[in-house]
């Protein structure tokens, strides 16, 4: 071979490499100079690195000009061009945190609450949900208990109902109305309208509400700047297993000075049929409805007003003695904003809210309707509010102060006309009245500082403390609680509670979270006030003990997430998250079978003896949750969950109740902008460590497959379609209800859906 050619190609060859030149720059906070360390540099020819702990980087490029594109979690993603030269580059990266009112993760990994997760995609999940309960479904840790279709309740970590701390937009509350539960918090809005849920694992932080084993904030929609002028939505979709149908629309106007949102939701589920096509009585129709209006005085002032109204008709409950005829509720709510204060003081805080439950039920369609005839009309009203101060006593420390105050008031009959008796029909039926709440109320008017210091550069400490006075009384006793009660009067009580954690953020490519928190909750009007009814699991007529002491949580957990790369571009990467936890409690609540305490309607049924709520002495929890995954390809993932609780009643040697089994999750994804799919494969083992005194019963273990697609086939045109539990399996959660009072069913577990197909379609403007 010539030489002169040789020498030719190997110059043309090299050039590329002559002209590469190495890329040097440094990233840092605006706010406070402070280097990000894993911030995540990607150029436009595909190279990417990352930042190091001194926010130092190096890109090897061979463009003349390049344009970097540096994304940071709690900052705004930029674009930056660069002229390749020696000379390193400085970039400032501007914080973005999220700007809903009265949320508690703000988008800043350092000062979030420690234990954290957030969660929602309701297109991409396209099944209908029944409500808000149902987006909890495949949350790690989260499992849900249901009296059928409609009377759904989120449980975690074997935590549920007043143990969870479940509210709306950081604060607002609406408490049930029946004592079954036929109508909790979830029934009350709109599941289409629930733009993230946000969760706190225990009790790690005073802001919020008295706190037991951890926090439930439901985010709802509010414009952004992206979403200046009129915009809308139209969503429906339909379920074969039930023949059911939801629609709902969407309406908002949005500008620099204000924004205003309606939105309507509409609900019709049939009766759905299990895996042997048994038909489970579960229909109900609901209608929603809710507007929210905000108005911007300034960039650093808002005042927001939120008002929703739920209408349920017809809800078969297929595990409760009773069904819903009616269910309506009122929630309204005003929020109010100051922030970039210069002195003491830099934010301010507040909100108050109202909430109205009317509440309907009867036994028309049940076995029992022949004896007796009954029908319940309560209501249930809450109302609270909430005034924070966010002070910086010195540049770094945060210090946030303030109190809030939750009253929940109760009140209604039952009506029985007893028709026939063991003897036969009675000439003249002859008609009772029980009180259900006995006219009973519990305020709660609680106080607390929280702080948050930077310990070094990477490491956050927060320590709170907070105090509730809670006071309680039963106006209007029945005759016979009274008697076993003979000291009632109003009663207080005053509940200590803190939290002390500190978080590690080496980058957003690894955290670590060690917390402690002490979380105290006085007793439930159930737990209180209840006089022989049945609100358990079981057949046993309940009675309330006024005189409980407050149930105390002592949690302590350590948790790590974060994520490593397994390619050059960084966009191919390993995901993994843990959490373990050990709660000891203190005079935890339950219910115990008293033979000094005869059933007192329909005496001669089994069982004959009431359950008294009492306090114990010695329980405890524990267990974990771990989610590891990869992303590869550009659009595929693939993720294991596995969540597991221990739960022990040593005063009883058993199980506490409600405490779910092991389950583990495989979840295969693909998705692009505008197609999706994903399988979900869930596997739930046998639960047989269960609680006897409770009424419950070994549950076996089950597999689930589900399957969604998704596609936008035109802009602003979502649609999809979905097959849920594939195999047809025959099934029932640990935590559903027994079948009760139902014609042809006996006193086992209410079994879940059969194989579903489901159909999904919406259009925004």
């Amino acid at each position: 071979m010539n030489l002169k050619y040789f020498w030719v190609l190997a110059i043309l060859l090299s050039t590329p490499l002559l002209n590469a030149q190495n890329l040097n720059g440094k990233i840092v906070s605006e706010v406070n100079q402070e280097p990000l360390n894993g911030a995540h540099i990607l150029a436009n020819n595909g190279s990417a690195t990352y930042s190091d702990v001194n926010g130092d980087f190096e890109l090897k490029t061979t463009r003349e000009n390049v344009i970097l594109t540096i994304s940071f979690m709690g900052y705004k993603t930029i674009q930056h061009q660069v002229e390749v030269n020696n000379e390193p580059i400085f970039i400032t990266m501007q914080e973005s945190p999220i700007t809903i009112n009265g949320v508690m993760v703000t988008g800043n990994i350092k000062i979030d609450p420690v234990l954290t997760l957030e969660t929602n995609d309701y297109v991409k999940k396209i099944v209908q949900p029944r409500n808000v309960a149902d987006l909890f479904n495949d949350v790690n840790g989260f499992s849900l208990i249901k009296r059928g279709n409609y009377a759904i309740d989120p449980s975690f970590r074997a935590t549920q109902y007043e143990q969870l701390n479940v509210q709306f937009d950081g604060g607002t509350k609406a408490m049930n109305a029946c004592p079954n539960r036929m109508d909790p918090i979830t029934t009350h809005v709109i599941p289409e309208e629930i733009e993230k849920i946000e969760i706190i694992k225990g009790p790690y932080t005073v802001r919020y509400g008295a706190t037991f084993g951890g926090i439930v904030n439901m985010v709802t929609q509010k414009p952004t700047a992206e979403d200046f002028g009129l915009h809308g939505s139209v969503n429906t979709g339909y379920e074969s297993n039930g023949g059911s149908l939801v629609s709902m629309a969407r309406l908002q106007q949005a500008t620099e000075k204000y924004d205003i949102v309606g939105n309507v939701g509409f609900r019709d589920f049939g009766n759905y049929e299990d895996g042997d096509g048994v038909e489970i009585p579960s229909s109900f129709r609901s209608l929603d409805y809710g507007i929210k209006a905000g108005y911007n005085f300034s960039s650093q002032q808002r005042l927001q007003a939120h008002w929703r109204q739920s209408y349920g008709r017809d809800v078969l409950h297929a595990g409760l003695p009773m069904d819903t005829d009616e269910d309506n509720s009122s929630i309204l709510s005003l929020d109010y904003k100051l922030k970039g204060l210069t002195g003491l003081v830099e934010n301010i805080d507040a909100k108050i809210y109202y909430s109205y439950v009317d509440h309907i039920m009867s036994n028309k369609e049940r076995p029992s309707f022949m004896m007796t005839d009954a029908l319940s009309e309560i209501d249930a009203t809450t109302a609270g509010g909430k005034l924070e101060f966010k002070l910086k006593p010195t540049e770094k420390m945060a210090l946030y102060t303030g109190l809030d105050y939750l009253a929940i008031a109760r009140d209604g009959n039952r009506v029985r006309l007893v028709k026939r008796n063991a003897m036969g029909p009675l000439a003249t039926p002859v008609q009772f009245i029980d009180k259900v709440w006995q006219d009973s109320y519990i305020n709660d008017l609680g106080v607390f500082v929280e702080s948050k210091y930077p310990l070094t550069s990477k490491t956050m400490a927060t320590v709170g403390l907070r105090y509730d006075n809670v006071t309680s009384e039963i106006k209007d006793p029945e005759a016979d609680f009274a008697a076993m009660y003979p000291d009632l009067d109003k009663r207080t009580e005053h509940n200590f509670s803190g939290t002390a954690s500190i978080k590690y953020v080496l980058s957003n490519q690894f955290i670590m979270e060690v917390a402690y928190g002490r979380g105290v909750r006085s007793a439930n009007m159930i737990e209180r006030v209840i006089n022989h009814f049945t609100v358990g699991q079981d057949s046993y007529e309940y009675i309330g003990n006024p005189n409980l002491d407050a149930e105390v949580n002592n949690q302590f957990e350590v948790g790590f997430k974060g994520n490593l790369p397994i390619s050059e571009n960084g966009l191919d990467k390993f995901n993994y998250s843990t959490s373990f936890y050990y709660s000891l409690y203190e005079n935890y609540i339950v219910a115990v079978i008293d033979e000094t305490q005869p059933r007192k309607f329909m005496p001669m049924n089994e069982p004959r003896y009431s359950k008294v709520f009492r306090n114990l002495d010695e329980a405890y929890k524990t267990g974990f949750e771990i989610m590891a995954g990869v992303d590869f390809w550009n659009h595929l993932n693939f993720t294991t969950e596995l969540s597991y609780v221990y739960a022990k009643n040593n005063d009883l040697n058993e199980s506490l109740p409600l405490v779910p089994p092991l389950t583990t999750r495989f979840k295969l994804g693909y998705e692009k902008e505008k197609f999706w799919i994903n399988a979900n494969y869930t596997i739930t083992s046998k639960q047989e460590d269960i609680a006897l005194s409770f009424g419950e019963q070994v549950t076996p273990g089950y597999e689930v497959m589900d399957l969604r697609f998704g596609i936008i086939p035109v802009k602003n045109i979502t649609l999809g379609l979905a097959v849920l539990n594939v195999f047809d399996k025959t099934y029932n959660n640990h935590l559903n209800f027994a079948f009760n009072n139902q014609a042809a069913f006996g006193t086992f577990p209410i079994n879940d859906p059969g194989r579903n197909l489901t159909a999904f379609a919406q259009f925004k403007f």
